[in-house]
């Protein structure tokens, strides 16, 4: 015990975000430093070694222009490790990155985590810290980080409700007295949302998008329910007879294209209402429900799920950092972390 703090004298503890689209890192006493894309671009020699070229903002550059011998990876997939070795190399290139050094005193770290991941992929997230300079590693359930981020008092024993929409799921949870009452994880976030608007663009203006197209339109024009003024915007790409084409793309059709994937985070949403103690129940019918996560963006979403559930919702004050912010703040309180982290 001793020894630890005598060690935390020296070292920066940190906090990772470790999420699909982006990785949020906190050092204890500074908050976030680094908000970064979690790409790593790699690029791959005859001799069969792989070299890291780019990781974060750099990356994701690179992303759909890339030659055939280097690749933009996501290693994070659906809110969990699609590849080890790359998600190592990427937390080790951020925990050197907050430090600003090579060389350091092994900080503790916590990452957050989605609450559907399984035992295996828990351990997996933990060896890479671990590989990657941890000293030691404390996991946080990303409903939880949430919710605190958010401003919810998780520790009161009142119900509150909180739905993440991420960048590969959608965390929905009941926080009271410090715990998850009750949690559910689809793998229907941003990510999925993107794929359905490059579907749709395909499908019905036979034009070719890519991943940061769709991104840029879900973020410029994207909505789940009309709008009074409609928007509009610019998008190029390809068409089916490899000509380059523009055409113009409006916030309703983006809506149209949003339509399923949207109703699958309604369903889940209902199913977790309807598993709701009935003592809990009445908090929620005071406290609503609050959104957080880059989804939360899009417009209209709180009147989208309001009219689904017939409860308050509100959107988080800056639910793309909620999470981050939860994450830090467990960072900053023993107690809070002693409270609510899984070792």
């Amino acid at each position: 015990m001793f020894l630890d703090k005598f060690v935390g004298l020296f070292s920066n503890d940190m906090a990772i975000d470790l999420g699909t689209a982006n990785t949020l890192v906190s050092i204890r006493g500074k908050g976030i430093i680094i908000n970064e894309p979690s790409v790593v671009a790699v690029q791959h020699n005859r001799s069969g070694k792989d070299k890291i070229l780019a990781v974060g903002n750099d990356a994701k550059r690179m992303i759909g222009k890339t030659p055939m011998n280097i690749e933009a990876v996501r290693p994070m997939r659906d809110g969990v490790i699609a590849d080890f070795e790359m998600t190592e190399r990427m937390i080790r290139y951020f925990i050197e990155k907050a430090h600003n050094r090579k060389s350091f005193v092994r900080p503790r770290i916590i990452i957050c985590i989605p609450h559907g991941i399984t035992q295996v992929e828990r351990k997996a997230v933990r060896e890479s810290a671990i590989s990657a300079g941890a000293r030691e590693v404390f996991l946080v359930e990303e409903p939880m980080a949430a919710a605190i981020g958010a401003g919810i008092p998780v520790d009161a024993p009142d119900g509150n409700v909180v739905v993440d929409i991420g960048g590969g799921t959608t965390e929905i949870g009941v926080t009271s007295l410090g715990g998850l009452v009750l949690s559910k994880s689809v793998k229907v976030a941003g990510d999925r949302f993107d794929r359905a608007i490059i579907d749709y663009v395909r499908q019905n203006a036979n034009l070719y998008i890519g991943e940061r197209t769709a991104e840029n339109i879900k973020f410029a024009i994207g909505a789940a329910i009309s709008l009074e003024e409609e928007l509009s915007m610019q998008v190029k790409g390809r068409d089916a007879s490899g000509f380059l084409t523009t055409i113009e793309l409006t916030s309703s059709e983006v809506e149209e294209a949003l339509r399923e994937p949207l109703k699958e985070i309604a369903i889940a949403v209902k199913n977790i209402l309807e598993e709701m103690p009935p003592d809990l129940a009445g908090d929620i019918v005071d406290n609503g429900i609050v959104l957080t996560g880059g989804g939360a963006l899009i417009r209209g979403l709180d009147i989208y799920f309001r009219d689904i559930v017939n409860l308050p919702v509100k959107i988080a004050d800056e639910p793309l950092l909620a999470v981050a912010y939860g994450t830090a703040a467990v960072l900053d309180d023993d107690g809070l972390l002693k409270l609510i982290s899984n070792v």
